[in-house]
């Protein structure tokens, strides 16, 4: 198939109402399609959160390390552990080693790590006790 400039196209996954070029060369363009069929009426579809087996101590501890070495908050700090997994900064873990302890980066899994998370910076925030602040007269 070529589009009308003469590039090479394939359909688009999904629905099919575009075609994106498969050349490689210089920036792919999309080149719409006329289609006579309507397609599918997309609804939106909840998702159930459930409920995982509860965090083991390692994996708090994990969390602890992280929030400690980084002091953010979701989500800065899922970022701060993803680069602490890929070091293997904490006791040498890693994603998988930290898979383990029920520590899973993939996107199914983010309300859940998102929950632990908070879990932890809101005790390490109440552990610190309020915060005083003084202004030097100078």
């Amino acid at each position: 198939m070529f589009s009308g400039a003469g590039v090479p196209c394939m359909p688009a996954p999904g629905i099919g109402e575009e075609r994106v070029s498969i050349e490689r060369r210089g920036r792919r363009t999309a080149v719409p399609v006329m289609s006579t069929e309507v397609p599918a009426a997309r609804e939106a579809v909840a998702v159930p959160v459930v409920e995982g087996p509860p965090a083991s101590p390692e994996a708090l501890e994990f969390v602890r390390f992280c929030y400690r070495r980084s002091g953010v908050s979701w989500p800065e700090l899922y970022d701060e552990m993803c680069a602490t997994a890929a070091r293997g900064s904490y006791r040498g873990l890693d994603y998988e080693s930290l898979a383990t302890f029920g520590i899973s980066f993939a996107l199914t899994e983010m309300p859940r790590l998102a929950a632990m998370t908070q879990r932890i910076v809101d005790e390490e925030r109440g552990a610190r006790g309020p915060v005083i602040r003084v202004a030097l007269a100078g």
